[in-house]
């Protein structure tokens, strides 16, 4: 017999202990056909996700942008406000290792109406973008031709090139090394010794200017010991999860690419205060136009730290972002949580080789559908330093089907010197595909702007323009907003499979093509085939 007793006691069981229990994983049904998407940037190319394929959003971004969203071709999404892991099987999706409630929404029968819906409730556009400057012309950064060694002659020597060699003007990123260490925000005399001078000749050429920043401080100088004095660094919790900040003692010291170092604790207001008065200082002292916000990655902040307010390593990274938008020319390549915000994001660099440049377009419309709009491929030819070291020889196809790639895409970015790589064949090439941008100018612009109002992506895959034509696996084309078709070439050849939707198609030659139809489409090197639809 059941006592009163007993029937509470089982009441409150289903209401208080049993959702801690399925909160830790969850079971969702895959709908037939259904194909899903989002988690993660770099994934993209993965994406549809097959049976097997697993990703954990806690404390890893795989160097690019994340959020706790994952997008179905059937209309729902799967959301949270924290991080979460995510298992797919031959039948069902798996969710576990939540940090917080993950809800699947059921919001209509396509990829576009998840997205919409998703966007809205979560990440509502902010009718604001960046500047657009770094949509109206190519973008170029010191990095691929200088690396650690930037210096004023020749960041000087590399925009006149550009001018010289028939490239427009537009913004150039002085990318990182520029200072004494981490944390003095002013120019190494020893390599810049009239920084102000140098940016004022970079304007009367024609670019705005920006820096490479990040959150670390390099250890050992009076910096850092100014700013532990203060305690706005992210303090070392010595192995105790339980500590609290006020009681920790020392700074904690982080491992990244450029070795080890404390870094800013943006739980902090009065962090950020002082960060933003160093950057404030920059464009006052110098004339700096903006600047290309590195690191802030997730993986930064998973060790033995306590910061001023609790915050997981995904908050942080996501913190860095935030500060970000205080300027309309920000760079950012890892972000967390930010969709619908006015931040231009990058992919994360690629070798200079076939295989990566194939990422470019399944990972670019990956950044779309969590949010990231104002996106920008990739350095033309790889930015991914270290596939250059050694190089005796460049691909000079590659790094003109790069450019070809990259030239209908919201943001265009030049690194390593097309003129010094390139024979007179190939140079021409890149600068065509500069030109078909040109010619495209005002409707990527158009995009840009609708997509700050809408939040819908600038570029889109074909499952989210065309549902319901079995194009969820097509990966090596993509629409920019609704009338235009791009297929860029992506192998060592001069033609390509072309897939077109319904409807008539417009090539750049003025030959017209009904749709559905699947054509082998010549393009030589020089030649993106891009294609306006006509109804």
């Amino acid at each position: 017999m059941t006592t009163k007793k007993s029937t509470r006691q089982f009441v409150f069981f289903l209401l208080t202990i049993l959702p801690l229990f399925s909160a830790a994983q969850q079971h969702f049904k895959i709908l037939k056909g259904e194909k899903w998407y989002g988690g993660t940037v770099d994934e993209g190319i993965m994406a549809p996700y097959h049976p097997g394929y697993t990703f954990d959003l806690f404390g890893n971004n795989n160097d690019n942008q994340s959020a706790p969203l994952l997008l179905s071709s059937s209309g729902r999404y799967i959301w949270s406000n924290q991080p979460f892991k995510f298992t797919f099987s031959e039948n069902e999706l798996l969710i576990s290792d939540n940090l917080d409630s993950v809800n699947i929404h059921n919001s209509g029968k396509t990829l576009a109406e998840a997205f919409k819906a998703a966007s809205s409730a979560h990440f509502k556009a902010s009718a604001l973008m960046p500047d657009s400057l770094l949509f109206a012309q190519p973008q170029y950064n010191t990095w691929i031709e200088l690396v650690y060694n930037q210096n004023q002659a020749d960041i000087l020597k590399y925009a006149h090139a550009i001018i010289d060699n028939g490239f427009p003007p537009g913004v150039l990123m002085i990318d990182d090394n520029w200072a004494d260490y981490y944390g003095k925000f002013a120019f190494r005399k020893d390599r810049f010794p009239d920084a102000r001078q140098m940016i004022t000749e970079l304007h009367q050429l024609g670019f705005r200017v920006m820096i490479w920043v990040s959150p670390f401080i390099s250890p050992d100088t009076q910096i850092f010991r100014d700013l532990n004095d203060k305690r706005l660094l992210i303090m070392d919790n010595n192995g105790d999860k339980t500590l609290k900040w006020q009681d920790a003692t020392k700074p904690a010291i982080i491992s990244w690419w450029n070795g080890y170092s404390a870094c800013l604790d943006f739980t902090n207001d009065a962090a950020q205060t002082w960060y933003k008065q160093q950057l404030d200082g920059m464009m006052s002292a110098y004339g700096v136009d903006g600047f290309k916000f590195d690191a802030g990655d997730i993986e930064f902040y998973t060790g033995n730290m306590v910061t001023f307010q609790k915050k997981n390593a995904n908050e942080q990274s996501e913190l860095w972002g935030v500060f970000g938008t205080r300027y309309k020319l920000n760079e950012y390549r890892a972000m967390w949580k930010r969709g619908g915000q006015p931040i231009a994001e990058r992919l994360r660099d690629k070798k200079h080789n076939w295989n990566d440049l194939k990422k470019l377009i399944p990972n670019i419309t990956a950044a779309g559908l969590l949010g990231y709009q104002f996106t920008c491929p990739d350095m033309i030819g790889g930015g991914e330093y270290g596939s250059f070291i050694g190089l005796a020889k460049f691909d000079q196809d590659l790094v003109v089907r790069s450019a070809e790639c990259s030239a209908l895409m919201p943001m265009m970015q030049f690194s390593v010197a097309p003129w010094r790589i390139l024979d007179k064949e190939h140079l021409a090439a890149v600068k065509k595909a500069v030109l078909l941008r040109k010619k495209y100018k005002s409707y990527i612009l158009q995009c840009v702007v609708a997509s700050a109002q809408s939040g819908e992506p600038v570029i889109r895959n074909l499952e989210y323009v065309f549902p319901g034509q079995a194009l969820a696996e097509v990966k090596d084309q993509f629409m920019l907003g609704n009338r235009l078709l791009v297929a860029p070439v992506l192998d060592k050849t001069s033609a390509r499979m072309v897939y077109f939707p319904k409807g008539k198609w417009k090539g750049q030659d003025g030959k017209v093509f009904k749709g559905p139809l699947n054509v082998k489409i010549e393009a030589s090197i020089g030649d993106l085939p891009a294609f306006d639809k006509l109804d």
